[in-house]
């Protein structure tokens, strides 16, 4: 029974990205095999070093020239496939003894990596698995921090050997490039990128992902420091300046702010719509009153400004503001923030103060559809939805709505129905309503809906206890036509009488 072979890739040159797999085969191995110049030194070998173990045969595979001058009769290429021969034969009579070797390979064993040549030659008479690795354009693209293509972008990869007129070519009718072997060809491929026109936007990184890693603008590399551990990077024009110190800062422009009016719901965070939880993980900022704001996961990064519940228009100002300098804001609402919320109020600012400020309003469930849905659908047909908070409107306008909407017989939902500051007002409001709805009208009364101390009460207008309710409380009035079922459950008939 004949060795496994394996070509297993190490990444760019960081240790640590040397892959799981990668670090158990190595240890596993009977054989590790790997290349290098004629000086004997092997980078693979060094980042395969922590994985070694006593006892395994090492195969140092020695170039025996890596330029195109040679003695060779064959030439450049016919000293490597001689090479190339007795190297897949040394490895071959370990296998035939069923020994299992693990060839190594900087970055990918399959992107210009000596590993292939191994693999043409064996990889049809042996059992054999390929590893993959980091490539040095990912390592690159990583440290300089731009990427590479994004959406319908078209990534090449071009060989610095190339003719300068070839490579320009390539360069002039691509999004974006990769161009590998530099050391000798470097002038080559500067010259090429200069025709192409793209010079400007290329980049220059050395030994990427290591202690001696170095990145500089493509035109400002001297030409007889640059290794062949080097290439030559043309990222994506739809991206950013990327976070590598010293590169792009002039490229940088200027943060647009935002103001997302965002409602939670009226309880449970499940009752929080995606596109809210969205609009909340990405702010930078949070404003809101203080209880709405406890409702929000808390994330280091973000700036919380809780505040009173009666500095609606402040607060809006201080959302603005914020937005106006380049933040992003979420404006925290309960419910629906067009409900009785902050979206009028951030509106209404912004109008009169910050006409250049964008607002957005993120639409949520309203307190009134959740205590509708935890009995039924009392909200069936049409219904009206009035406050009777008098903090903004005198409460005769409050009384003289509820009495129209009570006359046109349509189901009322009663938001800040009863507070400790005006603790007589819901009294009075059942008083208006008895003028004209008879006191067998269903009435719901939903507290902390999708909350911990949730609690929603069937009762009816005239048995309707005003010192039951507070301002966590929701009052649906039903019509004529709600009725409540053998089962409990609550509905309005879609029908209504002519």
């Amino acid at each position: 029974m004949t060795g496994r072979l394996y070509g297993v890739g190490l990444g760019p040159g960081d240790p640590e990205l040397v892959t799981v797999k990668a670090a158990r085969l190595i240890g596993a191995a009977d054989v590790v095999a790997f290349h290098a110049a004629q000086h004997g030194r092997s980078v693979a070998r060094g980042l395969a070093a922590p994985y070694l173990r006593a006892g395994q045969v090492e195969e140092l595979l020695v170039y025996p020239v890596t330029t195109g001058t040679t003695d060779h009769p064959g030439g450049y290429q016919g000293a490597i496939d001689e090479f190339y021969e007795a190297a897949a034969a040394r490895l071959a009579a370990h296998l035939d003894a069923g020994r299992d070797v693990v060839v190594l390979a900087e970055g990918d064993p399959f992107f210009y990596g000596s590993y292939m040549h191994m693999h043409k030659r064996l990889a049809h008479r042996y059992p054999t698995e390929v590893v993959p690795g980091v490539t040095s354009v990912s390592g690159a693209a990583a440290v300089l921090g731009r990427p590479l293509v994004e959406r319908d972008e078209v990534l090449t990869v071009l060989p610095g050997t190339l003719d300068a007129d070839e490579l320009a070519e390539w360069l002039s009718t691509t999004d974006s490039a990769a161009v590998m072997k530099l050391g000798r060809t470097f002038r080559n491929v500067r010259e090429a990128f200069d025709a192409a026109g793209v010079l400007d936007r290329a980049y220059y990184v050395e030994r990427a992902t290591t202690d001696r890693e170095r990145i500089l603008p493509l035109a400002e590399v001297d030409p007889d420091t640059v290794p062949y551990f080097s290439l030559a990077l043309l990222p994506s024009e739809l991206t950013g300046p990327g976070n590598h110190p010293g590169l792009g800062e002039d490229d940088e422009t200027p943060t647009t702010g935002e103001v997302v009016v965002v409602g939670l719901g009226p309880g449970q965070r499940s009752w929080t719509t995606p596109e809210a939880a969205e609009a909340l993980a990405q702010a930078d900022d949070l404003v809101g009153y203080g209880p709405y704001l406890d409702r929000v996961p808390a994330n280091p990064r973000q700036t919380r400004y809780p505040s009173d519940n009666r500095v609606e228009a402040e607060r809006a100002a201080h959302a603005l503001e914020l937005a106006r300098s380049g933040r992003r804001v979420a404006v925290v609402s309960s419910g629906d923030p067009g409900v009785f919320a902050m979206a009028a109020a951030v509106l209404e600012v912004a109008a009169e103060s910050f006409p250049d400020v964008e607002v957005r309003v993120l639409p949520g469930l309203t307190a009134a559809q959740a205590v509708a849905s935890r009995v039924g659908a009392p909200l069936g047909h049409d219904f009206a939805v009035v406050s009777l908070s008098d903090v903004l409107k005198p409460w005769d306008v409050v009384l003289d709505r509820l009495r129209a909407a009570a006359s046109a017989d349509l189901v009322l939902a009663l938001y800040n129905p009863r507070s400790k500051a005006r603790p007589h007002q819901l009294g009075e409001a059942l008083q208006v309503l008895l003028e004209v709805r008879k006191p067998e009208t269903v009435v719901v009364v939903g507290r902390d809906v999708g909350g911990p101390e949730e609690r929603v009460t069937v009762t009816s207008l005239g048995d309707l206890d005003p010192e039951t309710v507070d301002m966590r409380c929701l009052v649906l009035i039903g019509s004529t036509q709600t009725r409540v079922t053998s089962t409990g459950r609550v509905f309005t008939s879609r029908r209504y009488p002519g």
